[in-house]
């Protein structure tokens, strides 16, 4: 049967193991966020604890991945992959151990966001590095990173709703046992993968030396640095909201567990949508527009959230801003993956998940902060505003962005777009 263009990808056994088993991973992740979000407030009734947690789960993103990238390019990504797992699922048998044993404080479930973080910043570029290994030409690339990103939030979606049920029916316990389970299915499928043997390079320069060649292509290129820029400010921006959700959830709209993973569902839907139109397009050409528009959109919609009144009218606000919040991700990093050379793959995508995932812990720790001192909804609306002028200021360069990734264009002979 042939596959429609837009699940292009999926023809080939590697790339269809990938999602599977990193689908259904990600979902039990994030019945397990929805349960250590909720047990955190729950523990302490703290914003600021909550900023926090998620400061401790994200911060290795920022602080530790770019160096991680330098030495992806070093080593064989699966197994790297494969060890990331592992200790995900370890983390989530020594939380679940002290549930059940009754020892559980909020410090615990911080300190273990901490080291699920340190695996994340090796895991999240080596997911991106790997996706090149599975597909047999670069042509697939785009299509291969949009579905993958569909994907991972699709699971945004399903991963809240269904922790949120689990959470209120049966207790935070058994959203940490369920995320154990599924999580033998990315495990699964790392094994089940074909793919050409992992052939050492020697190396005589340094890491920093490697990762400075790495910034350099991904930096001194006005279009991807403009992109990047864009991106990490809307990061720290706009994603800080996931930190609060709790107190939207409780204290906005008078909810429990159930309330707070509606709220993650929406956002995670929302992303879907946007993946859905990535999938769709042939290439990568309109893509920089696609960047700004969508930065844009998504600063609208977070400051409307902020203050809408009821959850009916909050819940289409969270699924636009996080559409167009993944759109402008997304859309970086395939166009950076579309253009970087493979010697460099690994560090580039960790420079993209530095920008993306790693300034979200800098947001949610301010946001946290400045919403104990101006309040949840203000604090919110503000970082919207921020990340809105940073559209703007974007906008006014698209001209010479557009002037100066065209000629890559031509060279690597990417077909006309209509978009």
């Amino acid at each position: 049967m042939k596959l429609p263009n837009s699940l292009r990808a999926l023809k080939h056994r590697n790339f269809r193991l990938f999602i599977v088993g990193q689908g259904t991973s990600q979902i039990g992740n994030w019945v397990q966020l929805i349960a250590t979000s909720w047990l955190v407030y729950r523990l302490s009734g703290s914003t600021l604890m909550l900023g926090l947690s998620a400061f401790s789960l994200q911060i290795p993103m920022l602080v530790i991945t770019p160096f991680a990238g330098v030495l992806i390019d070093r080593m064989d990504v699966r197994r790297v992959l494969f060890a990331t797992n592992s200790l995900a699922m370890m983390q989530s048998l020594v939380m679940l151990a002290l549930m059940v044993s009754g020892q559980i404080e909020a410090w615990h479930v911080i300190a273990g966001n901490a080291v699920l973080g340190l695996g994340n910043a090796f895991d999240a570029p080596a997911r991106q590095a790997l996706i090149s290994k599975l597909l047999p030409n670069r042509q697939e690339l785009t299509n291969a990173i949009a579905l993958n990103s569909t994907v991972m939030n699709g699971a945004r979606f399903i991963g809240p709703m269904l922790g949120g049920v689990v959470t209120a029916t049966f207790g935070e316990v058994w959203s940490f046992a369920t995320n154990c389970t599924m999580r033998l299915a990315v495990l699964y499928a790392l094994r089940a993968t074909e793919i050409s043997k992992h052939v050492a390079r020697s190396h005589h320069a340094g890491i920093v030396r490697q990762l400075m060649v790495g910034l350099r292509y991904a930096y001194g290129f006005f279009p991807s640095r403009c992109a990047l820029i864009l991106l990490a400010i809307s990061s720290f921006c706009l994603q800080s909201y996931g930190s609060l959700m709790p107190w939207f959830a409780s204290e906005r709209f008078h909810g429990d567990s159930r309330t707070l993973g509606l709220l993650y569902s929406a956002a995670g839907l929302g992303a879907v949508c946007g993946m859905l139109y990535l999938a769709s397009r042939t290439n990568i050409r309109g893509l920089f527009k696609v960047i700004g528009r969508s930065a844009a959109g998504a600063s609208l919609a977070l400051i409307a959230f902020s203050f809408v009144p009821s959850l009916w009218l909050a819940l289409p606000m969270l699924f636009i801003s996080s559409m167009c919040m993944m759109l402008t991700a997304a859309s970086t990093n395939t166009v950076l993956q579309s253009i970087v050379p493979d010697e460099l793959r690994g560090r580039v995508a960790a420079l993209y998940v530095m920008s993306f995932l790693g300034m979200s812990p800098l947001g949610s720790l301010c946001s946290g902060w400045l919403a104990s001192l101006i309040g949840s909804q203000n604090a919110l609306a503000l970082f919207g505003a921020i990340a809105g002028l940073a559209a703007l200021i974007y906008a006014q360069y698209f001209q010479r962005i557009r002037t100066e990734i065209l000629p890559l264009y031509e060279s690597m002979d990417i077909p006309h777009h209509t978009s």
